[in-house]
């Protein structure tokens, strides 16, 4: 339908920029992971960004997510088309008005960057527990596992919600997705509208309240009623899945990409098959297709339509050749015989069998796993844990994996060393300090590669909940192919270190890739560096063979006249020594990201920052590594010999990121 155009952005910026076009209001309260959809609506309408009927939506901020709600249901019951952006305890803010919102049949699409709500701690990070908790509201619940599909699934519920009456709670995994920038397809306001009923929207404004045509709702009902009128909604739900079926198919016209809403991928004749949402799946499936290429046969189901759910159509794409089943929850369910999806799987698979719609000879055995609360990551080595227990004699009915559970007993055992990384792929790490520029410059570079060659590339940015401050670790991919890879590198062909001082606390090069590149900003030249290096990092250097460079980036900064601004500098040399595109070409699109970036601020900062750009590369020297460790020094203890054995045992692993080895005995189960 229009010239495709791929752009460099990550889930909040695609999902924003789908929502601000299909709305006229729109009321916001920032929640981490999700303010950057709140924040960018604002920043459009002020500057007077159109939607698709050339309007300016009007973008409201509330003083709380509870706020938003009774705005959104008030801006709803008058006819105006409505969004709002949220995750974890502000999710739970809205629950009140949700189930008055879908209990009235209002068409409405919110979009939740799901996150894991508060229990014996705090946790910013993602996992479903928000989204899980909505699922009795009426609301129709989509789900999405990348930054393509975020976009997409976007459009396909703000039209089905119109279509079908059901408000839709459309979600991606907080951070993994929301924050992870990607190579997309963007959609022009062409497809938009073109998706978009206009009929449909007839119809939502001839419901309105209206003096012109009075009504009463939001009444109270007795015991004689009330039951009566709940179920009265019934065949708006059987419709739902019939409904976004149809957008998807009409998606797929517009612009060649098919959805479904029960997704299988794997062999016809799989035996063993992994069902879950969200980013998880796209790591499942690219282990099962590794493994399925040593023999094995393996497949991945991907929910994506999860409430209603639709029986026939789950059953029908099950492979019937099944044998055993691993049921994955981003989520727990204290107390619950198991998570919310692995029970709905269960129930469905009865249900079929009772019904006819499986033979009673489908009985596979099914076992339910916690996985990734608080953003723990899922990588292809604990995906390939699931797939080995499922082929155990007795695999465990409940387990997780990621951990190490010595208290319940629960966790599967992972092979670390697990890699499905391709050879055309090529890894980056970078250590920064928060408010550094390590990060913004990790962006721009991976826009220039993304957007101005035929390459995909992908940039996941790992914070401290400290943020500004605390470290940062940016994880860059590029390749020839789309990257499917929503997991932590762990096997980098090039390290960055933009603060010296992370070499005594942290062990940066653990995951540097024999044969790679070391990149360090120091205050000591080549010849000199050697003898200040920890003898860990200096016995690293030598076993993994790494061609090492130096660069004292402060220096070049100040005599550029950029006080400490030292991200345009490590970023040239990133380009230089990466190989990742040819050097002079690499330089001149820097500078044109330095331009575009920096142009606003006037012509003397842009300046600056070439000079930078071209101080770096004679001020760039690459060490000679001996042969034999020299050190003078170890990396220092965390804390004190004197602090308490808790400190000691736990407080000091975290803070040299390693609190993901800790096991499940390291902690008071009440998060005292």
């Amino acid at each position: 339908m229009n010239t495709i155009k791929k752009s460099m952005m990550d889930a909040n910026d695609a999902v924003a920029s789908v929502a601000y076009r299909a709305s006229e209001v729109i009321a916001i309260y920032p929640i981490t992971p999700s303010s950057g959809m709140a924040e960018l609506c604002d920043e459009w309408a002020s500057a007077g960004k159109k939607n698709i009927w050339s309007d300016v939506p009007e973008v409201v901020q509330l003083q709380s997510e509870g706020g938003v709600a009774g705005a959104l249901h008030g801006s709803l019951q008058v006819g105006a088309l409505s969004t709002t952006f949220t995750a974890s305890q502000g999710l739970l803010l809205m629950i009140p008005n949700m189930y008055k919102i879908a209990g009235e049949l209002t068409p409405f699409c919110m979009h939740v960057s799901a996150r894991a709500l508060a229990t014996h701690a705090l946790s910013i990070f993602g996992d479903h527990s928000d989204v899980m908790a909505c699922r009795q509201t009426g609301f129709a619940m989509l789900a999405s596992n990348t930054v393509q599909e975020a976009q997409d699934l976007a459009l396909i519920a703000h039209a089905a919600t119109l279509k079908c009456r059901v408000p839709f709670l459309h979600f991606f995994d907080g951070f993994r997705t929301s924050h992870e920038i990607n190579k997309i397809e963007t959609l022009p306001d062409a497809v938009i509208d073109a998706m978009i009923d206009p009929a449909a929207i007839a119809r939502f404004r001839a419901n309105s309240l209206t003096p012109d045509r009075p009504t009463i709702r939001g009444t109270a009902q007795n015991p004689d009623v009330f039951f009566q009128a709940r179920e009265a909604a019934n065949p708006f739900y059987d419709v739902v899945a019939d409904v976004v079926e149809a957008e998807m198919a009409k998606f797929a016209g517009l612009t060649g990409r098919q959805y479904s809403l029960y997704e299988y991928e794997g062999p016809a004749d799989a035996e063993e098959l992994i069902i879950m949402m969200g980013s998880g799946a796209e790591t499942a499936a690219v282990t099962a297709d590794y493994l399925n290429a040593q023999g094995r046969k393996a497949g991945v189901l991907k929910i994506r339509l999860y409430r209603p759910l639709d029986l026939p159509r789950l059953v029908a794409a099950l492979p019937k050749s099944v044998r055993r089943i691993a049921v994955l929850d981003r989520c727990k369910e204290p107390g619950a015989l198991g998570e919310p999806l692995f029970m709905e799987v269960m129930a469905s698979i009865e249900e079929a069998r009772q019904v006819g719609l499986l033979p009673d000879s489908f009985c596979p055995t099914v076992i339910g796993g916690r996985y990734g609360l608080g953003s723990k990551d899922f990588t292809p080595a604990m995906a390939k844990a699931v797939y080995d227990e499922l082929g155990a004699p007795s695999p465990k009915r409940r387990f997780t994996v990621g951990i190490i559970d010595d208290v319940s007993g629960l966790s599967l055992p992972v092979d670390t060393h697990f890699d499905l990384e391709a050879d055309n792929v090529i890894r980056a790490m970078f250590y920064g300090l928060g408010s550094d520029g390590t990060v913004g410059a990790n962006k721009n570079s991976v826009k220039i590669i993304g957007e101005q060659t035929d390459n995909y590339a992908q940039g996941y940015f790992v914070y401290d909940s400290k943020k500004s401050g605390a470290v940062t670790i940016s994880h860059l991919r590029f390749g020839p192919d789309q990257i499917r890879a929503p997991y932590l590198i762990r096997n980098a062909g090039f390290v960055g270190c933009h603060q010296a001082q992370f070499l005594e606390q942290y062990e940066v090069l653990e995951f540097a890739a024999t044969g790679g590149v070391f990149l360090l900003n120091s205050i000591y030249p080549a010849d000199q560096v050697w003898d200040h290096l920890p003898e860990e990092v200096q016995t690293a250097l030598i076993e993994k063979q790494l061609r090492f460079y130096v660069i004292d980036a402060y220096a070049v900064a100040r005599e550029a006249g950029m006080g400490g601004r030292i991200n345009t500098i490590m970023q040239t040399c990133f380009f230089a020594i990466s190989g990742v595109l040819p050097k002079d070409e690499a330089i001149a699109k820097i500078k044109e990201a330095i331009e575009k970036t920096y142009g606003k601020k006037g012509p003397e900062i842009v300046q600056k920052n070439f000079e930078a750009v071209d101080q770096t590369l004679a001020a760039l020297q690459q060490v000679s590594v001996p042969a034999a460790v020299t050190a003078a020094f170890e990396m220092p203890p965390v804390v004190s010999s004197a602090a308490p054995d808790y400190v000691q045992r736990v407080t000091a692993v975290m803070l040299q990121n390693k609190g993901d080895s800790l096991p499940v005995s390291a902690f008071r189960p009440d998060g005292v």
